[in-house]
């Protein structure tokens, strides 16, 4: 479903720009400065649950979220603005432009949650856990960096797997019901709003080898 557009967006990203990476390209390279120890990535923060919790919850990594929808990612922005987090930075961008923002091996995390499945295999290149994506997360990502990888698609999260393995990543921390004992780690909002409905979560962790 397509968000709808938000009014006064423009000046609200202007309000919350202490956040925004307005020129990201400039960055390449340049992420990890003092006082972070790691640049961890998140692809499609959506209105940033995830994005300021995981942030809070380390503030001596810095998290860059990148976002192709505006009208959510203003939101994220002000989450992160309100809560007065130094230590994120969010990118208006696609994922697939990923390797003009990031220098090889800058990053050591990249979290891909809940995207979007594009069922049917004629848009499978699309996916965010497709090979030429991996490819291109490969680049990105230092010696055994990681992928942390969460969606309610079990088709897709069988593919993935799949995709994983034959491009050479290691696999590990595999679970087709994240949640099944009791919450598990920071949610996103579709993520608490699928738990809510005891739909299982999957999860796993590819690492670069």
């Amino acid at each position: 479903m397509r968000m709808r557009k938000k009014k006064n967006l423009i000046p609200r990203m202007q309000a919350a720009s202490a956040v925004l990476a307005a020129e990201p390209e400039a960055m390449r390279g340049r992420w990890l400065t003092e006082p972070f120890r790691e640049v961890h990535v998140e692809l499609g923060c959506g209105k940033g649950t995830f994005t300021a919790g995981t942030a809070a919850a380390d503030p001596s990594v810095l998290l860059v979220a990148v976002e192709r929808v505006p009208d959510a990612m203003v939101m994220a922005m002000e989450k992160a603005v309100a809560q007065g987090l130094n230590n994120v930075r969010f990118i208006d961008m696609d994922a697939a432009r990923l390797g003009e923002v990031f220098a090889p091996g800058e990053a050591a995390r990249i979290y891909i949650n809940f995207c979007d499945p594009w069922p049917g295999s004629r848009h499978a290149k699309r996916r965010l856990t497709a090979p030429s994506f991996l490819r291109l997360y490969a680049e990105a990502l230092a010696p055994r960096g990681e992928i942390h990888f969460k969606t309610d698609n079990l088709p897709l999260f069988e593919w993935s797997l799949e995709t994983f393995r034959a491009e050479g990543w290691e696999v590990s921390e595999v679970t087709r019901d994240l949640h099944a004992n009791g919450p598990v780690g920071i949610m996103t909002d579709y993520e608490a709003k699928f738990f809510a409905e005891g739909k299982p979560i999957c999860r796993c962790i590819a690492r670069k080898t």
